[in-house]
């Protein structure tokens, strides 16, 4: 099953503030804030990666795989009810991720 386009607007329109983009892969969605990947969206489900920070802000949050084989994610479609939580949230992931990785330059 995939995500349907509609569930990203209306993340993205619900956490408007925040500067997110989205990307689609394989037919589901990765959520990036400052260049780095902070969320998944599958089968129409939000899953936050668990960062410290999402954590502690999160502590009871249910856990579960994001696609089969992966690891354990917050599953955040719950905290989209409390936006500004939310954003906190993606914002602390953010802050705890690591930045990508430069590209290898190709060779011409």
């Amino acid at each position: 099953m995939s995500t349907a386009a509609a569930t990203i607007a209306h993340i993205l329109d619900t956490l408007a503030p925040l500067p997110l983009s989205s990307r689609k892969m394989f037919g589901e969605y990765a959520l990036y804030l400052d260049g780095k990947t902070v969320a998944f969206v599958c089968d129409d489900t939000l899953f936050i990666k668990p960062t410290p920070g999402a954590n502690a802000m999160l502590p009871n949050a249910d856990l579960g795989p994001a696609y089969p084989g992966s690891k354990d994610y917050i599953i955040g479609s719950e905290s989209l009810d409390d936006p500004d939580l939310c954003s906190r949230v993606l914002r602390a992931v953010a802050a705890d991720t690591a930045p990508p990785k430069p590209k290898k330059p190709k060779n011409p």
